[in-house]
């Protein structure tokens, strides 16, 4: 992997402001279509239908190697986006929304057809593509991703016995 520019003027100030407009349109484009005011999904409280594809195929992915129920996973994840406030709930839509949306989905995670078709290397690919990605934006995104979903199997009782954690003391 390269970590050069192609040449040296890729950023400079004309090339910077286009790359800022393309971007916000791009981005600006994802949020509007994600706004759409979709209702949570058959027995959520806030994780809509369009949300689900994709964290059922990355769920498993990122839980490698744990007894993990991605079922129970996502109930505990939707409880977990319920308590939090409406900001923060926004934001976490927002990323569900460039995640799960075809226009943004290819570009930034090299995942272009359902997440439903996605093998598990080409979810590890991504994981890593944001994990590394010299965007900031990107890597938060991945960071939030794995935080929600390790707290939402963490927080289960199934989890527990993995990292040795012998339960709360019972009084």
């Amino acid at each position: 992997m390269t970590t050069s520019l192609p040449h040296p003027a890729a950023l400079n100030r004309r090339g910077l402001l286009k790359f800022g407009f393309g971007a916000t349109l791009f981005l600006g484009g994802a949020s509007l279509v994600g706004c759409s005011g979709e209702s949570p999904a058959s027995g959520f409280a806030v994780l809509r239908s369009s949300d689900l594809p994709m964290l059922r195929a990355v769920t498993p992915v990122i839980l490698q190697g744990t007894a993990a129920d991605t079922g129970q996973v996502l109930q505990r994840l939707d409880q977990a986006l319920a308590s939090l406030s409406p900001e923060m709930r926004k934001l976490t839509r927002q990323l569900f929304d460039v995640l799960a949306l075809p226009l943004t989905r290819g570009p930034l995670t090299g995942i272009w057809g359902a997440w439903e078709n996605a093998g598990a290397e080409q979810i590890r690919a991504f994981l890593r593509r944001w994990q590394d990605s010299s965007l900031d934006l990107l890597r938060q995104g991945y960071c939030s991703l794995l935080q929600l979903l390790l707290m939402a199997w963490y927080s289960l009782p199934a989890s527990w016995a993995d990292c040795g954690y012998p339960g709360p003391p019972k009084i």
